[in-house]
């Protein structure tokens, strides 16, 4: 009864292509987009848009090189957005009285199983839902056997061993910290509770309910058909399987199916999860920077309301989904690329929000010509363009990607490769890491520990590079400058990178924090002084001065050094 009385409301309004008013993307959104597929960042692109006049779906692009065109039921990995499903499931089971969002979640959990407190405190559902938990974005457990598909391997008995012998580093509830562990282990959670698997759960409670015939985890033989293949810099990589972590990012879906779940999210059609729904768009707490975070969804200020959005990405895959009740619009973008385009989404929604100015890869033309005249060919290609022809993505992230594109199959390119990039970004700890993995498998270790102790001292903080070390007999101790705090203390305010990306820093203590725009909170740790270093990504930080006062920041990343000042 429950399903039929959702096919009548659903029945009510226009969701089918047939009914769609005929509106085009903005003019700027569509040549952004179609510059983007010509520079072959993503093969596709596909947006959808829902409003009080319907769905409409726009479409570029193909589901894989040289293969057919994408379409509004072409399927993608809809990455760290399957969070907000998993949002939704927790509030339905608040709302039907199986569980309470203060609940602790050890009381779901096995006896044996012991999630981490801190001063007599304990992680509440809520907690994991919020990112307030305490946990880390990732556990310290986590070494995938095939890095192409990284979560496959990860086990529940792994995730019960880390929640076992950690320690909290702050008190719970006091700070926002994006984690994919908390919302995996509070996806794991809700299916314990209901007795059956999480992907069983989601489409039971949500995708079922809404019609939502394209989303599963678990591909059947019509979403394989329409399946759009993952690419990163144009080079095809693996379909993501997360078994254990389900929770925080294993769902998959179409634009077409994405437009009915937004649709039910802004109330355009009446369904049984509105109060649920409605109940994850509440603020929380505000100590995202500045967002505001609901149960999954994070919430930012816009021209025309709040955008109540999240986005996702697997390893060939970037995504976005958002909403703003007040215009009742919802967007989602969904793209078979690692290139991002979340840039879109809040250009769709908030008119304020800058477009990205796309760039080409320079990986398909160095690999033509790697492949056609070999290694040396295409880096003469690559410094031949970088000199003359601005319009190509020369970045660190490129010749990484293309460089260990050949690992397994070409060393002596990739090595070439992976050398250039040491020379083009000597000040990046990642491309001398990179590098020591190409000579180990070439066996030059006393040119890979060179490498790796070289990555350390731009990184103390890259534990894989001191793993490196030890798998090669070389014990690395990172030391951290000791900066007092009333040095410190002058780094705290907020820099501008741009009109829209700032970067926040905090102190607690002795340990300073960044906050960029859009993104989660991280301790930076101090080389010397002036100079930090992140340890979750491959980033830096310098603080300069005129001799009295801090002025500016500047972020090295990705080879650049992208200045910021303080403005407050």
């Amino acid at each position: 009864m429950r399903n039929l009385l959702c096919f009548l409301l659903l029945s009510l309004f226009c969701i089918e292509s047939n009914c769609q008013k005929a509106i085009k993307l903005p003019d700027d959104v569509e040549a952004n987009i179609k510059k983007r597929i010509a520079y072959e960042q993503s093969p596709s692109i596909v947006v959808g848009i829902i409003d009080k006049e319907g769905a409409r779906y726009f479409n570029f692009g193909n589901v894989k090189m040289n293969g057919g065109a994408a379409n509004e039921h072409s399927i993608y990995e809809i990455g760290s957005i399957s969070k907000v499903f998993t949002a939704i499931l927790l509030a339905q089971q608040v709302l039907e009285g199986k569980v309470k969002l203060d609940d602790p979640a050890q009381k779901y959990l096995p006896k044996e199983v012991k999630v981490p407190q801190r001063a007599g405190k304990e992680i509440t559902l809520g907690h994991l839902s919020d990112h307030t938990s305490g946990l880390p974005r990732m556990p310290s457990n986590f070494t995938p056997a095939n890095p192409g598909n990284p979560f496959a391997d990860y086990t529940v008995a792994q995730l019960y061993s880390f929640l076992n012998g950690y320690e909290l580093p702050r008190d719970i509830g006091s700070a926002y910290e994006y984690s994919n562990l908390a919302q995996g282990l509070l996806g794991h959670i809700l299916a314990l509770n209901a007795g059956i698997s999480y992907e069983d759960l989601m489409i039971k409670t949500i995708a079922s309910p809404l019609q939502m015939k394209e989303t599963k985890i678990s591909l059947d033989d019509k979403m394989k058909k329409n399946l759009a293949y993952g690419y990163s810099n144009g080079i095809a990589v693996e379909n993501w399987d997360i078994p254990t972590l389900a929770g925080a990012g294993a769902i998959r879906s179409s634009t077409y199916d994405m437009l009915k779940f937004l649709a039910a999210n802004l109330g355009l059609i009446k369904s049984p999860l509105q109060p649920a729904m409605n109940m994850t768009h509440q603020a929380r707490h505000d100590k995202a920077g500045s967002m505001r975070v609901g149960l999954a969804w994070h919430i930012a200020k816009g021209k025309n309301g709040d955008v109540i959005w999240h986005n996702g990405g697997t390893g060939g895959y970037r995504t976005f989904a958002g909403f703003v009740k007040e215009t009742s619009t919802g967007v989602v973008v969904l793209t078979n690329s690692s290139a991002g385009a979340d840039d879109i989404g809040f250009h769709l929604l908030n008119p304020d929000s800058p477009l990205t100015e796309p760039k080409a890869s320079i990986v398909p033309a160095m690999r033509k010509e790697i492949e056609t005249k070999g290694a040396d060919a295409g880096i003469a290609l690559y410094q031949e363009l970088k000199k003359s022809n601005g319009d190509y993505d020369f970045s660190e992230n490129v010749l990484n990607t293309l460089g260990y594109s050949y690992l397994d199959k070409n060393l002596s390119a990739a090595l070439a490769l992976l050398k250039l990039n040491t020379e083009q970004f000597p000040k990046s700890f990642n491309v001398y890491d990179s590098y020591g993995e190409a000579l180990v498998k070439n066996n030059q270790k006393d040119l890979a520990i060179e490498n790796y102790k070289k990555s350390l001292q731009l990184n103390p903080g890259n534990t894989g590079g001191i793993k490196a070390l030890e798998n090669l007999g070389v014990k690395f101790q990172p030391a951290d400058a000791d900066v007092p705090e009333s040095i410190l203390e002058t780094y705290v305010g907020t820099y501008a990178l741009s009109p829209a990306f700032t970067i926040e820093v905090t102190r607690s203590g002795q340990q300073l924090f960044t906050q960029a725009t859009n993104q989660g909170k991280f301790e930076i740790f101090a080389k010397s002084n002036t100079e930090f270093y992140l340890k979750v990504v491959a980033a830096s930080i310098t603080f300069n001065t005129n001799g009295q006062q801090v002025e500016s920041m500047t972020l090295h990343q990705n080879g650049q050094d992208i200045p910021g000042k303080k403005i407050k």
